[in-house]
C-alpha cells in the first residue's frame, strides 16, 4: 500500500503478519529485544525484515539496522528512510540520499482516540476545528487519528535533518480530502538543506485495511 503514497526512487516492503522474524534478525537486534515481550520482538524484527526487503531492491547487503539518538533508524551510508509498525501491519521505505533528503512514514489503526485530552496535547484548536467538515465529507476516516499519523511522519521527516525533537504543537496541518493530501507548516525555524530553509512538509495518505497511513518524501 504505501508504494501508492512514494515516488519511485524509493523502495518500500510491508508485511501485515509476522513469520518468525527473530530468526533472522542480526545478534545485535536481538540483544535489544532480549527481554522484550514475543509482540515487541517479532514487530521489531519483521519492520526491520521489511527494511533489508526494500535495501535490497537498492542493492545494499543485509546488515543490523540498529537505534541511534532520538531512536530513529541508523541506516546505511548515503541511505535515508523511515519504518512504521502498528497492529497488523510493518513497513519501510528507503532511498539513497542522492535522490531523497528525507522520509516520513506512519501507519495507525483507523480508530478514533479514545481519550480527549490525547486529541487536545496533539492538535491544535485549528486543527480540531477542521474534525466536522472532515468527517461530514468522509465518515469513514477517523480524522483524529489520521492527524496523529501525519504528525507522526512529520516527526520522522523533521528529525535526520535537524537531530532535534518536535513537539506535536510546532507544527500547523492541514488536511484535504479532496487528494488525500496533508502540508504541515512549521511554527519554529526549519532546517536549511541545500541552501534552502523548510518552512513546511507535505505528504499524502490513504486509509485502507482498517489502517491510515501518512507518508512524506522530501526529494533532493
Amino acid at each position: 500500500m504505501i508504494d501508492k503514497l512514494l515516488p519511485a526512487p524509493i523502495a518500500t516492503a510491508e508485511a501485515f503478519h509476522d513469520d518468525d522474524p527473530v530468526s533472522d534478525m542480526f545478534p545485535e537486534e536481538l540483544a535489544l529485544v532480549a527481554r522484550a515481550v514475543p509482540k515487541r520482538q517479532k514487530e521489531f524484527g519483521t519492520v526491520r525484515r521489511c527494511a533489508r526487503s526494500a535495501l535490497s531492491e537498492l542493492g545494499v547487503a543485509p546488515a543490523p539496522i540498529l537505534p541511534g539518538p532520538g531512536r530513529a533508524p541508523r541506516w546505511p551510508d548515503g541511505i535515508v528512510g523511515a519504518m512504521t509498525h502498528c497492529t497488523g501491519f510493518r513497513a519501510a521505505a528507503v532511498a539513497r540520499s542522492t535522490d531523497v533528503v528525507t522520509i516520513g512514514l506512519d501507519a495507525e489503526p483507523n480508530q478514533p482516540i479514545a481519550d480527549p485530552s490525547v486529541v487536545d496535547a496533539i492538535a491544535l484548536p485549528e486543527e480540531r476545528a477542521q474534525f466536522p467538515g472532515l468527517t461530514a465529507l468522509e465518515p469513514q476516516v477517523c480524522w483524529d487519528r489520521l492527524l496523529f499519523s501525519a504528525k507522526e511522519s512529520v516527526y520522522k521527516a523533521w528529525y535526520p535533518l535537524t537531530g532535534r525533537w518536535l513537539d506535536f504543537h510546532e507544527a500547523h496541518l492541514t488536511l484535504d480530502p479532496t487528494d488525500a493530501t496533508f502540508t504541515a507548516r512549521l511554527l519554529v525555524p526549519g532546517p536549511v538543506v541545500a541552501g534552502t530553509r523548510i518552512t513546511e512538509f507535505t505528504g499524502r495518505w490513504l486509509v485502507a485495511s482498517g489502517l491510515v497511513i501518512t507518508a512524506i518524501a522530501v526529494m533532493a
